[in-house]
């Protein structure tokens, strides 16, 4: 059974790892990798990946990418959502410290920021705009 709006984007706000997918190219497959991300109902939402990485340089290639999430408990649920890239901008730390703190323990945020800002090279932020939904609660099969 479809996802209302409300819903859908409720789940999309949660935190749940998302396969990112983005077109790669002719004669390729699209990239489609495991990626965090934020989001808040009704706007945009972002992702953070390195300036100099394939994922960046395809993303804005192409203008747009798409993001799948889905869980198995309770129910079998996705929400899967594309839309153009609405701005890239550098990453801060602040944006790093945010979206570590949407997926770690607490007690584990400052270490990882620590070790990411000085591991992981310029980063930016992608944000992109909701545009096609496709969603699906399957129930407890």
């Amino acid at each position: 059974m479809a996802l209302s709006r409300k819903e859908r984007e409720e789940f999309l706000a949660e935190a749940h790892v998302a396969a990112l997918a983005v077109g790669a190219g002719e004669g390729r497959a699209p990239l489609t990798v495991p990626i965090w991300y934020q989001y808040a109902p009704g706007g945009d939402l972002w992702v953070m990946t390195g300036l100099d990485s394939r994922k960046n340089r395809l993303i804005q290639a192409a203008g747009r990418f798409s993001l799948m999430i889905d869980r198995v408990e309770p129910t079998i649920r996705y929400v899967s959502v594309e839309g153009p890239v609405t701005g890239t901008t550098p990453a801060t730390l602040d944006d790093l410290r945010e979206i570590s703190a949407r997926y770690l323990p607490a007690e584990k945020v400052d270490g990882y920021v620590e070790f990411a800002s000085k591991n992981h090279g310029e980063q930016v932020i992608v944000r992109m705009r909701p545009e096609r939904w496709v969603s699906s609660d399957l129930g407890s099969v």
